[in-house]
């Protein structure tokens, strides 16, 4: 299809502004921000945070884990994990589109000395038959396999949830050649309140999991590592090691106990929204997008059938004062989050059918 930019000038700057980058844009809450200024504070290196020793008590209860450690970010999330349980020379199996092999600037290599395993797999899942099938044999020559790492939901495919049963699976590959299981959760409450899948039974199968605070929860910064005492110890180290000890943290650790109690159930209104996105971008046009595939708060459309490159559109939405992400095959991600009202996704659809007439 012929591409609309070279023909059709853009409309009037918006004054407006419909941020669907990423959840990750979401601001702290007033009630975040009040126990952010008056939180109990204490020296994190040493244990002695009090804010940050309640919030990890309360996550590792919550997972039905014996422990969990604030880490500074997603990614340092991953790595730390991912050390505990591999080390140089050592090689993780992963989906071929995981945010671990294309997002976090080759850190398993370039710090861990870990060898990542792209796997092909159907959005973001990984058959068990092709994991055994990459496991490498135990020859010297060969790389050690270690870990299967999977993602849920998963970032590539568009927020996917993944399911409980094909966990179980990989959980049985893992067990039948030693290996063990990490799990990118980072968006782990999403996909646990799309499925009904309680967060204790994803990370009773898995031997660690990380997840992200600053993402739909809404919080500015910070994410979890959670595990059993020995592996949370490991990752402790190691988080020293990577420059990730802080010293009071309850001045951000204080934000995620007010998401644990306000932020979680209300990701069914995000769900909800990018339903609502996706659902109306069919209307604009059929084949742009595919509604049965949002399953949570991630909608990806085939820019090409709006009449725009991916880039295009973005810059094309963003004079119209609706902001979203060129994404990779051909699409633009729009992911919705508590910043982003019903409201505001009837205007992006609005402005949608507007540079698309």
């Amino acid at each position: 299809m012929e591409s609309r930019s070279s023909s059709r000038p853009p409309f009037s700057s918006a004054s407006r502004v419909v941020d669907l980058r990423s959840d990750t844009l979401t601001a702290p809450t007033a009630e975040m921000r009040h126990a952010m200024a008056s939180a109990a504070l204490g020296d994190d290196v040493f244990g002695e945070d009090p804010t940050t020793n309640l919030l990890q008590e309360r996550v590792a209860d919550l997972c039905g884990v014996e422990a969990a450690l604030y880490v500074p970010s997603g990614s340092m999330g991953n790595l730390v994990s991912l050390r505990c349980m591999a080390g140089p020379g050592d090689e993780v199996i992963c989906h071929a589109d995981a945010h671990i092999f294309h997002y976090e600037v080759a850190s398993l290599a370039a710090v861990a000395g870990i060898q990542a395993r792209p796997v092909p797999g159907h959005w973001g899942v990984l058959d068990p038959e092709s994991i055994s099938a990459a496991v490498r044999p135990a020859f010297d020559t060969f790389p050690r396999s270690k870990v299967i790492a999977l993602e849920n939901t998963h970032n590539l495919a568009g927020g996917t949830v993944y399911p409980i049963d094909d966990i179980r699976s990989a959980r049985k590959v893992a067990d039948e050649n030693g290996l063990k299981i990490h799990m990118d959760g980072a968006r782990i409450f999403n996909a646990s309140v799309a499925s009904g899948v309680p967060v204790s039974e994803y990370c009773s199968l898995v031997d660690g999991l990380t997840f992200c605070f600053s993402k739909g929860l809404s919080c500015p910064v910070g994410s979890m590592v959670v595990g059993s005492r020995d592996f949370i110890k490991l990752a402790h180290r190691y988080r020293k090691m990577h420059g990730g000890g802080m010293r009071q943290t309850g001045v951000l650790t204080a934000a995620c106990l007010v998401a644990l109690d306000t932020m979680i159930d209300r990701l069914d209104d995000d769900h909800a929204n990018a339903r609502r996105l996706a659902n109306g971008i069919k209307r604009i046009s059929e084949h742009a997008t595919v509604p049965e595939n949002v399953q949570t708060n991630m909608v990806l459309v085939k820019t090409e059938q709006l009449g725009y490159t991916p880039s295009e559109f973005v810059e094309v939405m963003g004079v119209e004062g609706v902001k979203c992400l060129a994404y990779q095959r051909g699409t633009v991600r729009m992911v919705t989050h508590k910043d982003v009202s019903t409201y505001d996704i009837d205007y992006a659809l609005e402005r949608i059918d507007a540079v698309t007439r």
